[in-house]
């Protein structure tokens, strides 16, 4: 039988020093780790750490875009020399994978890179990905590794994913640990601070965001940290971090496709309302629209969000978002069908 896949991302904050640049000593810690794991699954490394490697040499860096853009260039070379170095050691050959938006965005592109990487596990060859940070459109970049991770998860059917983080798990208004989270309901939220790390584009709410998405499409998620001999085997054994559990899904490839792949170029964020009835299976009216985010068009897929600024789902909308902002108050106008729909 073919093998679980697994996704690991790992954060910047738990793959930099003090000083912001890169740790080695874990890049070691999380090769022998990987080098064991890979006997039981494919593993798909989703690696964050290459603006923090490439940042140092640049003049004055303040960390604009463009800034950041050639860090990253700089330094992916840098930190993909670190993990082959590593890997080494257990006759492990790595491939990188810079990926951008549109690679999940058109299915043909995105099947192209599902065989690629079935090519890499053919052969033992571990596939560690970043996002294509040079080139990568404002617009239409991943908002985060957190994201890019989740997209190749759901993409790869994968089992688990592991999110590797500097809080080691979703903290309680204590500051404890929760081991288990069986849904991602209004008392988990609460937990939730918009706080990021200092070299990290993420927070607990794009990890928590994310990580609903998986779980809903079947995808066990564990959030914890790199601490101890071996943390990535704890928290596969529930003995470390937050796990949590996936829901059974349904969906067809197309709606998962739909949910993770298309790009989305602008956001609708609805009343509570409508957003009862949206998980009553009927159609988005304007009527029940707060506002809109974006210049999308008639046609264009766009993120469904809550009062709570959490992603429900997503849709393919009938009308742009100039017309929805100009019937907003008109009864029966349709922004997006319920074929057209699919929530989380």
């Amino acid at each position: 039988m073919k093998q679980p896949t697994l996704v690991i991302k790992l954060g910047s904050a738990v793959l930099s020093n003090s000083d912001g640049t890169t740790n080695q000593t874990v890049i070691r810690k999380i090769a022998d780790e990987v080098a064991g794991l890979s006997n039981q699954y494919r593993i798909i490394l989703v690696s964050s750490g290459a603006v923090s490697s490439g940042r140092n040499f640049l003049r004055q860096y303040k960390g604009t875009l463009t800034e950041r853009k050639a860090a990253a260039a700089i330094g992916n070379p840098i930190l993909i020399e670190m993990y082959r170095k590593q890997f080494a050691r257990h006759d492990i050959t790595v491939a990188q994978a810079l990926c951008e938006r549109h690679h999940f965005s058109n299915r043909n592109q995105f099947l192209q890179l599902k065989n690629t990487f079935e090519t890499f596990w053919k052969n033992s060859v571990l596939p560690i990905v970043n996002e294509n940070d040079l080139i990568s459109n404002n617009e239409l970049k991943f908002s985060d590794n957190d994201e890019l991770a989740t997209l190749l998860a759901i993409g790869f059917n994968a089992q688990k994913m592991l999110l590797c983080t500097s809080s080691k798990g979703l903290l309680n208004q204590e500051g404890k640990i929760i081991p288990l989270v069986q849904a991602i309901d209004n008392s988990i939220l609460s937990c939730i601070t918009k706080d990021k790390s200092s070299v990290g584009l993420g927070g607990m709410l794009s990890k928590i965001t994310f990580t609903q998405l998986a779980t809903s499409l079947g995808i066990e998620v564990i959030m914890c940290g790199l601490e101890g001999k071996t943390p990535l085997r704890q928290a596969l054994r529930g003995e470390a971090g937050t796990w949590f559990r996936a829901k059974r899904s349904n969906l067809k490839e197309r709606q998962k496709w739909l949910l993770s792949g298309s790009v989305t170029v602008g956001q609708i964020h609805v009343d509570e309302g409508a957003e009862k009835a949206l998980h009553a299976r009927k159609s988005l009216l304007t009527v029940g629209i707060k506002r809109t985010e974006g210049q999308f068009s008639a046609g264009e897929v766009v993120q469904l969000m809550n009062l709570q600024e959490m992603i429900i789902g997503v849709g393919k909308t009938r009308l742009s978002a100039a017309e929805i902002q100009s019937l907003r108050n008109s009864k029966n106008q349709m922004a997006a069908h319920a074929n057209d729909i699919v929530l989380f």
